[in-house]
């Protein structure tokens, strides 16, 4: 009777843990049920893994936590708030600043980057946190849109395009500035008035290791540039060597589940692309009608994420442009249109953020899908 206690109470603790995993129970689930359903060569599940993405991912999260635990990034807070007057001007800062990040650093990137630095603002001002997330989600999707190497779908229609490199950006300028300006007026609208109000206990501008946050810095720069140059297996490799010989506690506050979940949500929904009765159905569809490749982007974009809607796609157009603008308006809306939303969500981990995002998200893409359309049929 007496162990009974015990083991209700880890039992609950499972139950949890699972719950707050709900995405990648759904996922794994999919990907099981799928199959089972349509088995397929073990060289499919090998593409549809994408193990130079999650690679890259591994990497910058090693990167991104010993910086962290430097305390690099409460010191630059610090310095950011005091550059601000107001909660208004502090987030167009923020927000200008993921976007710019994101047109040369890719969007996920500039997210490990002004995530954690948004969070240490927030721990020591009246920052609210959950709507600068959401707004920093909604910014790199914009900011990424204008540069071939701003996400992956972008990166992928450039390289099959082989459209020189200002081209791309030229044609994709009139949807990056409606999607920036439609993120700016809102960070404008929905921030408080309210000056910054600074809790001066919680400031603490000391650096905990200047030599972890150097290499770390380093280690970050350098996976960059290795991801850039498809070795981000590589790079990954040789981060978790260095920081299991010289910062293993670092290691151990690694946000592994991300990847797995990651993991999961690639395979499945690969998969799902690729069932023939999906493709029956897009065959069906005339892509040579712009409207019709506009709202497919976009509505593919919401059911299996915007890379996988790009590689759905992009055999069944000759227009890359268009097919670009549509899979980038398409990261706006639910949480799974952009795998940033998903970065964002769980770098913040913060209560109720997904309801946020949607309760902001979707009725941005209701806004932004038809103006963007406008403009691109005027200007085209």
């Amino acid at each position: 009777m007496g162990d009974a206690k015990p083991s209700s109470g880890a039992s609950s603790s499972w139950i949890q843990k699972l719950q707050a995993e709900w995405l990648l129970l759904l996922f794994a689930t999919l990907t099981i049920a799928l199959a089972l359903l349509d088995p397929q060569p073990l060289a499919k599940y090998q593409y549809w893994l994408q193990l130079p993405t999650l690679a890259g991912l591994m990497g910058l999260l090693i990167a991104i936590q010993g910086i962290r635990d430097s305390g690099l990034v409460q010191h630059a807070a610090v310095a950011v708030v005091a550059r601000a007057h107001s909660l208004r001007s502090l987030g167009l800062l923020l927000v200008s600043a993921t976007a710019l990040l994101s047109m040369v650093l890719t969007n996920d990137v500039s997210l490990f980057l002004i995530v954690p630095l948004t969070l240490a603002i927030g721990g020591i001002s009246n920052l609210p946190v959950l709507r600068m997330v959401v707004l920093e989600a909604l910014a790199v999707n914009a900011g990424s849109t204008l540069s071939p190497i701003g996400n992956p779908q972008n990166l992928l229609l450039w390289q099959h395009s082989s459209m020189p490199f200002l081209h791309f950006v030229l044609a994709m300028l009139p949807t990056a500035a409606v999607m920036f300006a439609l993120v700016a007026t809102f960070t404008w609208l929905w921030l408080p008035r309210d000056r910054i109000e600074l809790t001066p206990d919680k400031i603490d501008g000391h650096v905990t290791s200047n030599r972890l946050g150097a290499w770390s810095t380093v280690a970050l720069v350098g996976m960059v540039l290795l991801m850039e140059y498809h070795q981000a297996p590589l790079g990954a490799v040789l981060l978790l060597v260095l920081f299991a010989l010289l910062a293993r506690s670092s290691l151990a506050r690694i946000d592994w589940l991300l990847l797995l979940t990651f993991a999961a949500i690639f395979l499945g929904l690969g998969h799902f692309a690729e069932l023939s009765l999906v493709r029956d159905a897009l065959d069906r569809l005339d892509f040579s009608r712009p409207l019709t490749l506009y709202a497919s982007g976009i509505l593919a974009s919401q059911l299996i994420s915007n890379v996988p809607a790009t590689v759905l796609l992009l055999d069944r157009t000759p227009d890359a442009i268009a097919l670009a603008v549509a899979v980038n308006v398409g990261g706006f809306g639910v949480a799974i249109g952009s795998l940033a939303n998903l970065i964002a969500l769980r770098l913040a981990k913060q209560p109720h953020g997904l309801r946020m995002l949607h309760l902001v998200s979707i009725p941005f893409l209701l806004v932004c899908a038809p103006l963007v359309y406008l403009v691109w049929l005027w200007l085209g």
